[in-house]
């Protein structure tokens, strides 16, 4: 591990452990901005690593931002890191300066791209993006649009669009956002990007959310079996619980080695290093995070018994959303088919170099 990921993974797990409380978790899902969690990411560098150091960021590669994303989807974090992450790094990409404050991302519905429109010397954007995170609670909004053949980004200010609000099954804003003729402040191209990165990033973010989420429900149940006595011994000395937990230790390793490899692969490619595939990788780990997802969030409240249904306990603001995040930017068989239309175009004789590329 590089010296800076090793730095982003000391604080990130520092602050987030220190702040992040169930009562707090409980007040985020009530309507109340954990103001306090995002003063102390964003003062810590934790909400742009992979911004460039001229637009205000940190300069980290995807390897290096995983281990802030993994920690907050570990720590169940009530505010869109993940989504300023991604949103700050598209605006890099198209050599824009990224705002402060809490950002997220949004493209068109789909079959109903977004539009953008020049008026004048200024840039104007319509369309409906659905189930945006953090849609009415961000300060700005990066939306993209494909534009003559290149990939459009734009940053919308708060108040410039229509709002009808929702949530996930764990209580996080998922809202429609109805932009028409809506200023945009900032516009650029992404370079190197394709068309539908909206979706194919933000499957990479749930897959590494996930797989901080499965390793905090392996932490929680761990903890519970050793201390839960039943027949004068805690149950995680009998044979079936074991079993059980090593399956869920299984989920976690194989999660986060897909999330890794993506990563990597993402690195080489925009750093020219690799004829490399970025969607094969995504998909991959999307596929298999969206599957863990569920058998794991099983696992964990077999383990649990009763007890973690319950409210009071924390397991649920990770399996709750377990379940959410596996469904979006894709389920699991959204990009298992993909993948697999991939498989059958790259053809049985080239199919293991494909897998295996790395320059």
């Amino acid at each position: 591990m590089s010296e800076i990921r090793t730095m982003l993974a000391e604080t990130v797990n520092r602050l987030l452990a220190d702040i992040v409380t169930a009562e707090m978790l409980t007040k985020a899902e009530q309507g109340d901005w954990p103001e306090a969690l995002w003063r102390a990411v964003e003062d810590n560098g934790l909400t742009m690593p992979l911004v460039s150091e001229k637009n205000g960021g940190v300069g980290c590669d995807w390897l290096d931002a995983m281990v802030v994303l993994h920690g907050a989807g570990r720590y169940s974090a009530p505010i869109p890191l993940a989504e300023t992450i991604l949103a700050s790094w598209l605006l890099d990409r198209a050599d824009l300066q990224p705002p402060m404050g809490p950002m997220s991302f949004a493209s068109g519905a789909e079959n109903a791209e977004l539009q953008f429109k020049a008026v004048g010397t200024n840039w104007q954007i319509s369309g409906t993006a659905e189930r945006v995170p953090w849609g009415s609670t961000v300060e700005h909004l990066v939306v993209l649009a494909p534009m003559a053949g290149e990939l459009r980004v734009g940053l919308v200010k708060k108040g410039c669009f229509e709002v009808t609000s929702s949530q996930n099954m764990a209580k996080e804003p998922r809202d429609t956002l109805v932009f028409n003729n809506a200023p945009v402040e900032l516009v650029g191209v992404a370079t190197g990007l394709p068309d539908d990165s909206g979706r194919l990033f933000g499957a990479l973010l749930r897959a590494i959310q996930i797989g901080g989420a499965l390793e905090r429900s392996l932490h929680e149940s761990v903890l519970y079996v050793n201390d839960r006595t039943q027949f004068g011994k805690p149950i995680g000395k009998f044979q079936a619980v074991q079993q059980n937990l090593a399956q869920l230790a299984d989920e976690v390793a194989a999660v986060g080695a897909a999330g890794t490899a993506a990563c990597a692969v993402i690195d080489m490619a925009l750093k020219g290093q690799a004829e490399v595939d970025m969607v094969f990788r995504i998909a991959a780990a999307k596929a298999r995070a969206s599957e863990a997802a569920g058998k794991a969030a099983s696992i964990a409240h077999q383990a649990h018994g009763a007890f973690g249904f319950t409210y009071e306990h924390i397991l649920h603001f990770s399996t709750r959303r377990l379940w959410s995040w596996r469904a979006e930017y894709g389920t699991g068989d959204f990009w298992a088919e993909k993948l697999g239309q991939q498989v059958v175009d790259i053809g049985a004789d080239n199919l293991w170099l494909h897998m295996t590329a790395t320059d």
